[in-house]
């Protein structure tokens, strides 16, 4: 290959547009960015449209991605999660040098991001899995960047990445060093399983609003005075955006004319498999999981409901008390999803011996990202002055709001299920705060089943912790 002086500050493979417009991000901080895409047409396409009039530059191989990179070659990838990943690390390591900087900027399993760095720093090469969070905006105008694996890689990538990251109030940068091995890359995971949480605690708040009689313009009312309230947040935003728009042809409200069906991609169900394997309860973050793949049951969900019996899904509240109520039930069971979440990040940290700060976490999610919300700064605050805080809802700030919201808690779930509408996330949102808030619960009637059928012995309330019994009960026939 002829001779080429290297320009690059960052290559990026794969434009898509969310790498599109991460590219154009760095453009437009300063930085030269030198762009791949395995088919190359796209390449040329962009530098003609969306590139035109920066600095951008293209090439048409992976060889020549490298050669036009300034060392430390920093060489980040915007691709599928799995396999690609892997495909393209092969194609790149032949071309590289001890001290070259590769990183994965996908949703990729943090397991992955562990064996990846292991393997690429036995050849000398540093690796970063990063967690990118905000969507094609985010990374068009900030996203929150959760970058975790070779300690060493980090200097040399921190000015690029908190440059184009989000910024909030206080100037601070998005994007701060999380962690080693895969630890970027399960904050983020985790990020994504409280979303699920969020988004569908948000749906079943406006389930019960439906069932009211509200209609999609006085939502759109509702969620905008929400939002400039202490409910605050990208996700209460968009959903008043939602409920405002029309359909272009019918001119009915676009959300009623939007099959009742949800898709997903993996990351809610990498969180409650990695809760189940380190046993963390994130039953907010389940439910919503489980209310997603409901959803996607249409026609059983169809043929059943001529079948099974209910009452009819209607309620008759004052509607300014019962935006009030659901309020108070919506911000209450977001405290819980995020309590569980941390609860996840704090168990797998000390597993793993990564360190994780939650302070600096919760600072990481206050803008860019999909979970961003006012109250992310309370959350901050809170590990900020206890960074050893047993759960989020130990925090005198937390604990003042749930114990103030605890009676129209209880009373909305009450309405919705005495009127048959269903509200996983709130129930096992308040399912777990009564739990977590018990000094007694029903375990020792379950310890004695296991003693009686399987000898697993238990403790007794009248002798020391650790002492351990067996009793010989009565043989059962039949």
């Amino acid at each position: 290959m002829q001779n080429i002086t290297p320009q690059g500050d960052i290559g990026l493979i794969g434009l898509a547009v969310m790498g599109q417009n991460l590219v154009l991000n760095m453009n437009d901080h300063g930085y030269t960015v030198v762009v791949y895409n395995r088919t190359t047409t796209k390449v040329d396409e962009f530098l003609v449209n969306e590139a035109k009039g920066t600095k951008v530059q293209g090439a048409h191989s992976i060889e020549e991605l490298v050669a036009k990179l300034k060392r430390p070659r920093r060489v980040m990838m915007l691709v599928k999660a799995g396999k690609p990943v892997d495909d393209f690390i092969a194609q790149l390591v032949p071309h590289l040098e001890p001290g070259d900087i590769i990183i994965d900027g996908g949703n990729s399993l943090f397991d992955d991001t562990n064996r990846r760095q292991k393997e690429l720093e036995s050849k000398g090469l540093l690796f970063i899995g990063t967690g990118v969070s905000g969507g094609e905006e985010g990374a068009r105008r900030g996203p929150s960047i959760m970058p975790g694996g070779s300690p060493a890689a980090w200097p040399h990538v921190k000015e690029i990445f908190q440059s184009i990251s989000a910024k909030v109030d206080d100037g601070a940068p998005c994007c701060d060093w999380v962690g080693e091995e895969g630890a970027g890359h399960f904050v983020k995971m985790v990020h994504n399983g409280i979303e699920y949480g969020d988004m569908q605690l948000i749906c079943e708040a406006y389930n019960i609003f439906k069932a009211a009689g509200f209609t999609p313009d006085e939502l759109a009312d509702v969620f905008t005075d929400w939002n400039d309230g202490d409910l605050e947040s990208y996700l209460i935003q968009i959903t008043a955006e939602i409920f405002k728009q029309k359909d272009k042809k019918t001119k009915k409200p676009l959300v009623d004319l939007i099959l009742d069906t949800a898709g997903q991609k993996g990351t809610g169900k990498w969180t409650l498999i990695n809760a189940i394997e380190n046993a963390v309860v994130v039953s907010t973050i389940n439910a919503a999981v489980e209310a997603r793949i409901l959803s996607s049951m249409k026609d059983k969900r169809v043929a059943a409901s001529k079948i099974l019996e209910g009452p009819k899904p209607e309620i008759d509240v004052k509607k300014k008390k019962l935006v009030k109520k659901v309020h108070d039930a919506l911000y209450a069971s977001k405290i819980i999803s995020y309590a569980q979440g941390l609860d996840l990040i704090t168990a797998m940290g000390a597993e793993k011996g990564w360190d994780l700060d939650l302070a600096k976490i919760a600072a990481i999610w206050r803008g860019g990202c999909i979970i961003r919300a006012r109250f992310l700064n309370d959350i901050t605050e809170a590990y900020r002055k206890n960074p050893k805080l047993e759960n989020l809802m130990l925090a005198p700030f937390f604990t003042d709001l749930l114990n103030g919201f605890q009676e129209n808690w209880r009373e909305v779930i009450s309405i919705a299920t005495l009127a048959g509408i269903p509200v996983p996330a709130f129930s096992a949102s308040l399912g777990y705060y009564d739990s977590y808030r018990s000094a007694v619960l029903p375990a020792n009637l379950l310890q004695a089943q296991r003693d009686f059928f399987g000898a697993h012995t238990y403790e007794r309330t009248d002798k020391k912790r650790g002492e351990m019994f067996h009793t010989d009960w009565p043989e059962v026939i039949g």
